[in-house]
């Protein structure tokens, strides 16, 4: 063998070499990979929504400062949310607002955290406005649940209890623990 043949089979050979090396390092890199890592399939800012009932009558109406949207597990996360909530009868008598929240469209259950409030539409209802740190919502019955403490405010009157079942339709409110309450008539 001359040096020129040589020199085409080691020129050949470390191109070879380094053809497999670059393919041994996309595959640790493709195994490397963070499995679990989803991005959002969509994204809104300053959003404003209104969701209907098979009635054609309102159910909820959302906004929000930012949401993020997971197809996949169709869940929608939510940046200071704010929701009018509609019962059975049509008229908006809730407003829900929070830090965060998250909607899991499969279950249709609406979770609400930090600085949680919900207010009364109407300033005749009694109970005017409870405030929490978590909230769970069943948008399909309408009753929200919560194992934190619960302040209520109302007309006359503050509760405060642990633990929290709520069914919006018929507007029934039970504190589960340790509950403490004052009077103030009028």
């Amino acid at each position: 063998m001359n040096r020129v043949t040589i020199a085409i089979a080691a020129f050949f050979g470390l191109a070879l070499v380094l053809y497999w090396q670059a393919q041994v390092k996309r595959s640790e890199m493709d195994a490397i990979k963070v499995v679990g890592i989803e991005r959002p399939d969509f994204i809104a800012d300053n959003l404003r929504t209104t969701e209907f009932n098979k009635e054609g009558l309102i159910a909820s109406k959302v906004s929000a400062k930012h949401m993020e949207h997971y197809a996949s597990s169709d869940i929608t996360h939510f940046t200071e949310p704010v929701y009018l909530i509609y019962p059975e009868n049509g008229k908006a008598q809730w407003q829900l607002s929070a830090d965060r929240g998250q909607l899991n469209k499969q279950t249709n259950k609406v979770i609400l955290e930090n600085n949680v409030i919900i207010d009364a539409i109407d300033i005749e209802e009694p109970l005017q406005s409870l405030t929490t740190q978590t909230v769970t919502l069943d948008l399909s019955t309408m009753i929200g649940s919560s194992q934190e403490m619960v302040y209520i405010e109302g007309k006359g009157f503050m509760i405060q209890g642990l633990g929290l079942h709520a069914d919006l339709n018929t507007q029934k409110l039970s504190l589960l623990n340790k509950v403490e309450g004052t009077y103030e008539p009028q």
